[in-house]
């Protein structure tokens, strides 16, 4: 993996500090299980924080964007960006998918190209984002 964390940076064009967060942004729990990894080295918890990370970015790029729109409106704005087929989109446009560490279970059973994995890895690539850079560098990397 650690090849892969290298030319991953290479291809986003950003250089990690702690490199430890992105391979953890793309460990999958079942990867985690089969190699009797401890619970929290899986990407759930920076899918958790990405998630809150990306709805406060994208609320703040739409409300500084659209000052005219009310609250109900930039509510369904955000509700069509930040939903499980734009994250697939923009995991895919990454080729996210290919850099997943996968059980052989969830491997075997297409579990790379699932959606609702690749728009957990999207999330939790941005948590392991903010953690290592902050919210300029993810705001930065969503424009």
């Amino acid at each position: 993996m650690h090849e892969q964390v290298k030319e991953l940076e290479e291809r986003l064009g950003i250089r990690f500090t702690k490199p430890e967060l992105l391979r953890q942004a793309f460990t999958h729990s079942s990867y985690v299980n089969e190699h009797r990894m401890s619970a929290n080295q899986d990407n759930e918890r920076l899918e958790f924080l990405g998630d809150a990370v990306l709805e406060l970015t994208v609320s703040e790029y739409l409300y500084n964007r659209y000052p005219e729109l009310p609250e109900g409106e930039l509510t369904k704005m955000r509700a069509a960006i930040v939903c499980e087929p734009s994250l697939v989109a923009f995991a895919e446009s990454l080729a996210f998918g290919s850099y997943v560490m996968l059980g052989k279970g969830e491997e075997m059973t297409g579990g790379r190209s699932r959606p609702a994995l690749l728009a957990d890895v999207f999330e939790a690539f941005i948590g392991a984002l903010f953690l290592d850079k902050g919210l300029d560098a993810v705001r930065q990397f969503l424009h």
